[in-house]
């Protein structure tokens, strides 16, 4: 590591304005929390501004470190050039000292070198070519993703000589928000997200269909399903609230101050591999997750007494045309059974249960 990444911090600590660049969607900008925190609490003079996508952008909403989040529409259907123009054109004129790159994507990295600060720093995350430290003058190199990613990203932070505190993720809930999901949201309930980003990391319907039933007539228990208002997504929701009946309750196309609030009254959250999880993970809640094996799982999975996980072995790892794209359902995500889950599940609430007693 050179000497001028590791005193990067004790040359920009009078910095006045800070941004930092990263397009993720909902996953990527919760763990992107924890970074922008010590980024606020080391640069405390400084305003912190963070260029994301639109979803990225509700939920930095909600964070208390961001003092301006600026949006870049990543929908081909919906995105234009003129538009991401715009942004970066009044992204000039802000003046910033530091920029961060956390990701080092290309398109990231134009996006750095444009916001025009003086300080520019990215991780070796990405493809390297010979314009990259034009661009960008100093880079974090490679770390191994053995950690989380928040606290990776941690990580990259502490290389450039930054002082780390506890991880914090703080989301604060709107009271709009909290007043709407007090009379629309049983406490206590259990949240399912039953899609993902792609049919690739979904559970098939027939196993959450399965699981619900087991639950509400095992143990009487209140299920909140949510999804986008997505075509796919919401044929899915609907089957599964037609075959659960009065068991079940499906939202759909909420905001994230919306989700956060939701997720907030819930007991436990059950989701496939998506960014509704680290959602919940992010607030505290138990979950527990469905995943299928894919290189860097292990920095996804969330961790510790409170988490479950299961893990589907997948014949799709390492191949370059995955033979899964070709089915409707990822076939080892079938092989997790709906009574293992619901004995996880079970197992968890007891836990929880007995914790609040002791606590009580």
């Amino acid at each position: 590591m050179s000497d001028d990444l590791a005193n990067f911090y004790s040359k920009t600590r009078d910095a006045r304005k800070v941004i930092v660049v990263d397009l993720g969607f909902l996953g990527d900008t919760v763990h992107l929390l924890p970074a922008l925190h010590e980024l606020k609490r080391n640069y405390s003079r400084a305003q912190l501004h963070v260029v994301t996508s639109t979803v990225g952008c509700e939920v930095l909403g909600l964070a208390t470190c961001v003092d301006r989040a600026w949006a870049i529409e990543m929908s081909p259907h919906k995105r234009s050039l003129r538009q991401q123009w715009q942004v970066l054109r009044a992204l000039r004129r802000e003046g910033f000292d530091v920029a961060f790159n956390f990701s080092g994507a290309d398109r990231t990295i134009f996006m750095t070198a444009l916001t025009g600060a003086r300080w520019r720093v990215a991780y070796s995350g990405g493809r390297s070519h010979f314009w990259s430290r034009w661009l960008v003058p100093l880079w974090i190199p490679f770390i191994r993703p053995t950690d989380l990613v928040f606290e990776r990203r941690r990580e990259m932070l502490r290389l450039c000589g930054l002082d780390l505190g506890p991880s914090r993720f703080d989301l604060r809930i709107p009271d709009s928000a909290r007043d709407w999901a007090s009379t629309q949201v049983p406490e206590d309930a259990i949240h399912f997200s039953i899609n993902a980003s792609t049919h690739l990391k979904e559970w098939p319907l027939e196993h959450w269909i399965e699981l619900g039933k087991r639950l509400s007539n095992e143990s009487h228990i209140r299920i909140l399903a949510t999804g986008s208002e997505t075509p796919r997504e919401r044929s899915r929701l609907d089957a599964f609230a037609s075959a659960l009946g009065a068991s079940a309750q499906v939202n759909c196309g909420l905001w994230i101050a919306q989700l956060v609030a939701l997720l907030s009254r819930c007991s436990l959250h059950v989701g496939a591999d998506s960014g509704v999880l680290h959602l919940a993970m992010a607030l505290g809640l138990p979950t527990v997750s469905l995943f299928r094996d894919y290189p860097n799982l292990r920095a996804w999975v969330p961790r510790g007494p409170q988490h479950r996980s299961f893990t589907a072995s997948c014949a799709c790892v390492g191949q370059k045309y995955a033979p899964c794209l070709r089915q409707p359902n990822a076939v080892c995500l079938k092989e997790i059974q709906p009574a293992a889950v619901a004995q996880a599940i079970q197992e968890m609430l007891a836990a929880s249960m007995e914790s609040k007693k002791l606590n009580g």
